[in-house]
């Protein structure tokens, strides 16, 4: 049970019932905060107990967060016991109130407002949740297109996420690969310079990177040497492993993955796992929504479980 002391901000028991409001740690930020604002925008009002203006501030914002059904949660953080996160975010001065959306610091204002600004404020910033929420829905259904063989479509659908959110990694990273799947590398490799530093690191951003990897590998390869060779010699699984670096570095991943599904098929461990490394780069590389990843994890599987 929590103690609250003479004058302390008590909390709303709505919203805490709700879970919309509660109180967190340096140590708990991580998970109450950045990856809580990835579902549902996050307040933080850094206080404590001696701070006059807290004491009239906190409970106005928990009165509004309450009054907005869900559409934001209000985390409490006692700067006198967990001072870590307020020095890290360089607040000088409290009540200093900072709001999460997807991760990221979005807005925030620093002393005590009154009520009708407490509302305006969450309506804006339940209004970039929406807008959050949105922008991923274009990114996924722009993957389900590109995925289904329709760059054309995807296109629209990343560029419109763009519009909404000029920095989102997803989205930049769809159309970069929609630009790829089209022959045009150097414009593909245009957005990927321009995705934010803190950002290169992306899932969808790495897997970009991988394909043009993969287009960089054996340039001007025969394949129809190598599959002639493979024909000749099937059991020859170093030949069979050059002529699926040959596909993929033509952009051909399913024919690719096939050939490397045969020798793993046939020997799960030829050369240190080699033909598996090469087959997780080219999933990779085709992302986790196209068929050539889908159908060949469940293919992997199922030769590996056999």
């Amino acid at each position: 049970m929590q103690i609250i002391g003479p004058g302390d901000p008590a909390p709303s028991e709505t919203g805490a019932q709700d879970g919309l409001i509660k109180d967190s740690s340096d140590q708990a930020f991580m998970a109450d905060v950045v990856e809580a604002s990835k579902e549902t925008p996050v307040i933080v009002d850094f206080w404590a107990p001696w701070c006059g203006p807290c004491k009239q501030l906190t409970p106005a914002l928990e009165k509004a967060v309450a009054a907005a059904g869900g559409k934001v949660k209000l985390v409490k953080i006692n700067v006198d016991e967990n001072p870590g996160v307020a020095q890290q975010l360089r607040v000088q001065s409290i009540p200093t109130i900072y709001a999460f959306s997807d991760g990221q610091p979005v807005d925030g204002f620093q002393g005590a407002l009154p009520e009708s600004q407490i509302a305006e404020f969450i309506e804006r910033l339940g209004g970039q949740g929406k807008q959050a929420q949105n922008v991923d829905a274009l990114v996924a259904r722009g993957n389900e297109q590109l995925a289904a063989g329709d760059a054309a479509g995807a296109a629209q659908d990343f560029a419109a996420a763009i519009q909404a959110d000029p920095e989102h990694a997803g989205a930049m990273a769809g159309l970069a690969r929609c630009y790829l799947d089209n022959g045009d590398r150097a414009k593909a490799e245009e957005i990927l310079q321009a995705i934010p530093p803190e950002k290169q690191n992306d899932a969808a951003v790495q897997g970009v990177r991988a394909a043009l990897e993969l287009l960089d590998e054996t340039p001007d390869a025969d394949l129809q040497a190598l599959a002639d060779a493979v024909q000749a010699n099937p059991g020859d699984h170093q030949k069979r492993y050059d002529y699926a670096e040959a596909l993929a570095a033509s952009g051909k991943l399913q024919s690719a993955a096939d050939e490397l599904l045969t020798i793993i098929g046939d020997d799960k461990d030829w050369n240190e796992g080699a033909a598996r490394q090469r087959l997780l780069k080219i999933f990779e590389a085709a992302g986790p929504a196209s068929q050539v990843t889908k159908q060949g994890r469940r293919r992997l599987s199922s030769i590996l479980f056999a």
